[in-house]
């Protein structure tokens, strides 16, 4: 039986009135600051639009960052119009910034067994069904379940919005989808997630909005990188995924590094 998901639509502290201005905009902007609550990298190219491959956006039924703050609908669609890009560089401005800290002390474990079901305090939680299969079951097309489960995805066509491809993909050959943490955990953990409490990491890496399935490749390429060192091979949808960072990192009150702050704005036509 085919069954269709439903698809609903880092620290420098932050001194002075600008910067208090600017996050009261950011609010009115309708960005959610809430306190709730491994490294290889390819090079980005020069973030100008020409490089990387040509992909066909976000894929059917993806959702623009901006009416997915909560990350409960599916996928990431591009961010092409003058008057979102310019949205998207007024949040990214935002953002304070830090240089990473070391990453000692850092592991997984850190953030609770991977993809628990048992995280409060962010959407799908509690539902039944551990995170991972959440996120299949969200992004996820034409899925087919486990006999007698309606949550264990057995296989599913997915729109991996980091490459602009198509993935048929079936779970003997699970590692070619993975979950992407869009602020990587240790990448947190380096600009201040070290001294969060436990429960407050364990949000950040089953939160939907942190999280997407995309080919296992990219994520690889990825690893722990910010989006100074990596960005999505497909040019489209880089801006929305600058976003999508940024969102993350407002959330959960994360700086980013001034690298990572600029490039992330110069994919947003800054």
């Amino acid at each position: 039986m085919i069954i269709e998901p439903d698809i609903s639509p880092h620290a420098r502290p932050a001194t002075g009135r600008l910067r208090r201005t600017r996050r009261r905009t950011a609010v009115g902007a309708g960005i959610v600051l809430v306190t709730l609550l491994g490294s290889g990298c390819e090079p980005p190219g020069d973030g100008d639009g020409k490089d990387g491959a040509s992909g066909r956006g976000g894929g059917a039924g993806a959702v623009s960052p901006f009416d997915n703050e909560r990350g409960t609908g599916r996928g990431l669609a591009p961010v092409t119009s003058s008057a979102e890009q310019g949205r998207a560089r007024e949040l990214i401005d935002t953002l304070d910034e830090r240089g990473r800290g070391p990453r000692t002390g850092y592991a997984r474990e850190r953030y609770g067994y991977a993809w628990m079901d048992t995280a409060d305090g962010v959407p799908l939680a509690h539902n039944g069904c551990d995170t991972r299969n959440d996120l299949l079951k969200r992004d996820g097309s034409r899925l087919r379940f486990r006999s007698g489960s309606d949550c264990v995805v057995v296989s599913m066509t997915l729109h991996d919005p980091y490459t602009g491809k198509d993935i048929d993909w079936k779970k003997e050959r699970a590692t070619e989808v993975q979950i992407d943490h869009v602020v990587p955990l240790s990448y947190s953990w380096q600009m201040g997630a070290a001294r969060w409490p436990e429960s407050k990491r364990k949000q950040l890496a089953n939160d939907p909005l942190n999280l997407l399935p995309v080919e296992g490749r990219a994520n690889g390429a990825k690893s722990d990188s910010g989006p100074a060192s990596w960005l999505p091979p497909d040019r489209t949808i880089r801006c929305a995924y600058a976003v999508r960072f940024a969102q993350v990192a407002l959330k959960y009150e994360l700086p980013v590094t001034g690298a990572d702050k600029r490039m992330m704005t110069r994919q947003c036509g800054g």
